[in-house]
């Protein structure tokens, strides 16, 4: 006799697990409670799902249910679970966003478009971008989180077609399409991963990346496809390495005015002027604080510290 809880996958429709066979097979009775599906049922050859199962109908049986935490799992003989492959809970948020974005959903998320959703991505990136730079890794978590619902969200809108600013015929994606082009793009251009070339060091890959990307999708100029919206130090500094990369001279890559010859300059040494801007930023930031904190703690006023005060209290480089 034998007490099997068997805990199927709301995520994949009517799977069963291997495991569960044998169970299956030698209870003498198997019931399925509310939260399987139908269709699962039907496909175990076993009787239609029934209201919540709060006690065992028996000591040789087997309870079909979708909750890991059913309240008879403590006093079950064996329990067996649906194996999912990794980002299985991708498709939980799937279903979320497109519980939201439907009739009945949320109102303000309803409204929106790939151009009102804009200042959230670039927000949400810069927000991903800090947690780094602070080796957060709980915001990171967080934060990935935010830059993914971005991602779900662009692609929930594009499912409805003519969204401003597109043309009423514009094409019909969503997030399979995406998804299926970014595998497809991944394995071109890694051939020495999914095909038969053999890998090189990390920048012979690098080239080969970029060359593979000319030929994909045609570029004529070795500037072609550098997004002109990203901050301007970050498009200098890119513009930079490109043309760098294309073997332009270093006279003609210093030919600009005096702060892109600086960001050209420290690109040429292999740094990141972005982050280095940023680095400096946030240390600035860091020292005003500092100063202000230490004002405070003297009986200061802050917010009214004259030249003199904030030379007082200005943290020395080495602190």
């Amino acid at each position: 006799m034998s007490r099997t809880l068997i805990v199927v996958s709301p995520r994949m429709g009517a799977v069963l697990p291997a495991a569960a066979l044998p169970a299956l097979r030698a209870a003498e009775r198997v019931v399925a409670d509310e939260s399987v599906s139908a269709e699962l049922a039907e496909a175990a050859g076993i009787p239609a799902p029934v209201g919540p199962v709060t006690e065992w109908p028996g000591d040789s049986c087997a309870l079909l249910t979708s909750d890991s935490d059913h309240p008879l799992v403590e006093s079950a003989d064996a329990v067996v679970g649906t194996p999912e492959p990794d980002g299985a809970a991708l498709l939980d948020a799937v279903a979320v966003m497109d519980r939201l974005r439907s009739p009945g959903g949320c109102p303000w998320d309803a409204e929106q478009t790939h151009v009102t959703l804009l200042p959230y991505l670039i927000e949400e990136a810069y927000e991903l971008h800090e947690a780094v730079d602070d080796a957060d890794r709980a915001a990171l978590r967080e934060e990935l989180g935010d830059v993914l619902l971005q991602v779900l969200f662009h692609a929930r809108v594009a499912t409805e077609g003519g969204v401003a600013p597109y043309p009423p015929d514009a094409a019909v994606f969503g997030i399979d399409e995406v998804a299926s082009d970014l595998v497809r793009k991944l394995v071109e251009r890694h051939p020495h991963v999914f095909g038969a070339d053999r890998a090189g060091s990390a920048s012979d890959l690098e080239r080969r990346w970029d060359e593979l990307k000319r030929v994909q999708k045609g570029r004529r100029s070795a500037l072609d496809g550098v997004a002109h919206g990203q901050p301007a130090v970050a498009l200098a500094a890119k513009l930079v390495s490109r043309a760098a990369r294309a073997g332009l001279p270093e006279d003609l890559l210093m030919n600009g005015d005096g702060l892109f010859n600086l960001i050209a300059r420290t690109k040429l040494t292999g740094a990141d002027p972005e982050q280095q801007l940023r680095a400096a930023a946030r240390a600035f930031a860091a020292s005003v604080r500092t100063a202000e904190q230490a004002a405070t703690a003297a009986g200061l006023d802050p917010h009214a510290l004259t030249p003199e005060d904030w030379h007082r209290f200005w943290p020395s480089p080495s602190a």
